[in-house]
């Protein structure tokens, strides 16, 4: 994956002047960078490029009304309920099926965010900031875990910690 010679700007204000970005076609690529680099600006500038990507914004955007199993089958081409109870495992959510976001802290909210993105079943992932309020430990372990998916992964994170996951690191 790759985007060559982007330029993105809002109004005066240049973010990137005909970069070129490279992403592993397997496992992690990590965008570090402190706030208002372009982070998210990139990652979506992936996603135009390749639009059959999962996404995960910044926010949550659960549905009140919907049980954390809801979130992931309501996603699925053909809603498969053990697909979708491997995902609560993968993101540590086994238990909480009939939750609601109301119920859930702010990392399991994050969390189920995580895995209704890859319910999708897309061919990559593009994760805006996936582990905020998540525990460094879990954080590490869910690394782990998407790195074993065998699909790519652009992430955007500001823990340098977590960088030995990484198959490439984009430094903004």
């Amino acid at each position: 994956m790759e985007l060559r010679d982007l330029t993105v700007a809002f109004g005066d204000k240049v973010v990137f002047d005909h970069r070129d970005f490279f992403f592993s076609d397997r496992g992690l690529t990590m965008l570090m960078g402190p706030s208002g680099v372009g982070k998210t600006t990139l990652l979506r500038a992936v996603l135009k490029q390749y639009p059959d990507s999962g996404f995960l914004f910044q926010e949550d955007r659960l549905f009140p009304g919907r049980t954390v199993l809801q979130h992931l089958l309501d996603v699925m081409d053909k809603p498969d309920r053990d697909k979708a109870e491997e995902l609560l495992e993968l993101v540590e959510l086994t238990g909480e099926e009939a939750s609601y976001p109301a119920s859930l802290s702010g990392g399991m909210a994050r969390r189920l965010a995580l895995a209704r993105c890859l319910a999708l079943g897309s061919p990559r992932f593009l994760l805006d900031e996936p582990f905020t309020g998540v525990d460094e430990v879990r954080q590490r372990r869910l690394l782990a875990r998407l790195k074993a998916l065998g699909r790519p992964v652009v992430l955007s994170t500001h823990h340098q910690g977590l960088l030995e996951y990484a198959d490439a690191v984009v430094a903004l």
